[in-house]
């Protein structure tokens, strides 16, 4: 009787994730699918109408393409940069927010500002910020007399990338900082009671307790993060558009420039199958050491 209610109520749950499933497999696997049966093409509206098979050639193509590896190296440096410091100041701020003071409540519902506000909207006023002629960076640093003539932020090469690595750890920093303030909240304090009396002082307790039981969320918050930084677009399209000279120019936007300006429908979907496939790898290496922090766990408990 027992068997037959579980197989039931089992038929029931794969009934009502079925529709959820079938908006999935239409909104993510068919457009990858789509993409790399593309991918074995080749079609540039600019020169012919008609997709011609040409088997692995764009991917061929792009191991001898530089611009492909310098947007891939900026990307990756961007990336690399970005949700380290949003790391460092989440943790940060989930300590602090985490802690008993007056108007707590009110400082976490603040925090959250940046996070809501839309990328492109904040793209647009942080470059505004970085304006050479008026924005307030420059205003300030000459107030300050620190320069005496006016820094071009954005049309140099690594001033460009240092302001869209302000700009989106400045947005993206309330991201992590909500995660891991959820971690902390669910560690009971009575652990970091026994370890005092033990004689350990906070940061042998940051580092022996909270770190530890914390790592599931610094995973979980690090693997969206990278996906959203390695997928970036707006914010880059808005503040510098892939300059100066190619300086900030990201694999998301050399793929729209492939698709939408040079009309090569082929070669970019080999670029967006191939940033794909980097992704899944990440998100398995992520998986992993998730899945073996909770053996560790669950064996010392």
């Amino acid at each position: 009787m027992t068997d037959t209610i579980r197989k039931r109520e089992k038929n029931t749950g794969w009934l009502l994730i079925t529709p959820a499933l079938i908006i999935l497999a239409l909104v993510f696997v068919y457009p990858i699918i789509r993409a790399f049966w593309l991918s074995v093409f080749t079609q540039n509206l600019g020169t012919q109408l008609e997709p011609v098979f040409s088997g692995l050639n764009n991917y061929g193509r792009m191991m001898g393409d530089g611009r492909f590896w310098r947007s891939l190296w900026n990307t990756s440096v961007f990336t690399s940069i970005a949700i380290f410091l949003e790391l460092v100041f989440g943790m940060t701020f989930a300590l602090v927010l985490n802690q008993a003071f007056f108007g707590r409540s009110f400082a976490r519902t603040t925090a959250l500002i940046p996070w809501a506000l839309p990328t492109a909207v904040m793209g647009l006023a942080w470059a505004w910020i970085f304006n050479d002629q008026y924005g307030v960076i420059n205003d300030i640093l000459f107030r300050l007399g620190i320069i005496n003539e006016a820094i071009t932020w954005l049309g140099e090469p690594t001033r460009a990338m240092f302001s869209l690595i302000v700009a989106d750890v400045w947005k993206t920093t309330p991201f992590i900082a909500l995660i891991l303030l959820a971690g902390l909240q669910s560690i009971s304090s009575d652990i970091y009671e026994a370890h005092a009396i033990d004689g350990a002082t906070p940061i042998q307790s940051f580092r022996q307790i909270t770190l530890p039981l914390l790592i599931p969320q610094i995973l979980i918050s690090l693997l969206f993060r990278f996906a959203q930084s390695f997928g970036i677009f707006d914010l880059v399209q808005v503040m510098t558009g892939g300059g100066p000279a190619g300086a900030t120019e990201m694999v998301s936007i050399y793929i729209y420039s492939t698709v939408r300006r040079y009309l090569d429908f082929g070669y970019g979907a080999a670029l967006v199958t191939v940033t794909f496939l980097l992704l899944i790898i990440v998100v398995a290496i992520a998986a992993f050491f998730l899945s073996q922090n909770r053996i560790n766990i669950s064996g010392e408990q």
